[in-house]
């Protein structure tokens, strides 16, 4: 069970685990930044702890930027393919797809100089990724259906189901 930590100024700082978010609340350096709780047992008693949590005084996080690697870049692309749009779970060829059929294509293939960068690799889906080859999109007739960019949040938040109370702070 994680919690949302966000600055003094409302912006996500990080995601910490439930211990630290008591820790933190019960000296005094954060404050509740939504009223959506979560049950927590102690004992005979049961805790209210926020979702999202603030912290009191700004604290300057310097920009590190997400880390690029494949599984980072499947995970922003949410295991959507660039050119189709075909995601994880939807039926391809008579089956399903799951994840890890899901591959990394370089937009400009590496033997063209493609290097591992975010604006560079995306989720592909094996029908798309086949048929572009060692191609650059527009040579193959194909679309990107976005533009491929460094991630405004780590992708390690956004893995997995988003709590509601978190999505007002992490779609700005």
């Amino acid at each position: 069970m994680n919690i949302l930590l966000l600055n003094a100024s409302y912006e996500p700082v990080t995601v910490v685990s439930l211990q630290r978010a008591i820790s933190l609340l019960l000296r005094d350096r954060v404050d509740a930044a939504t009223d959506m709780m979560r049950p927590v047992r102690g004992g005979s008693t049961v805790f209210e702890i926020p979702q999202v949590i603030r912290l009191r005084k700004y604290v300057n996080v310097p920009s590190r930027g997400a880390r690029w690697s494949r599984q980072a870049v499947l995970q922003r692309d949410q295991f959507t393919c660039i050119y189709c749009g075909i995601q994880a779970g939807a039926r391809q060829h008579g089956s399903v797809l799951q994840r890890g059929d899901f591959t990394l294509d370089h937009i400009r293939p590496k033997s063209r100089g493609g290097k591992n960068t975010w604006g560079n690799t995306a989720c592909a889906c094996p029908v798309c990724n086949q048929r572009k080859g060692n191609r650059m999109p527009n040579e193959a007739g194909m679309k990107l259906l976005w533009e491929p960019k460094i991630p405004r949040v780590n992708t390690w938040v956004l893995d997995g189901e988003i709590p509601e109370a978190w999505k007002v702070y992490l779609s700005s």
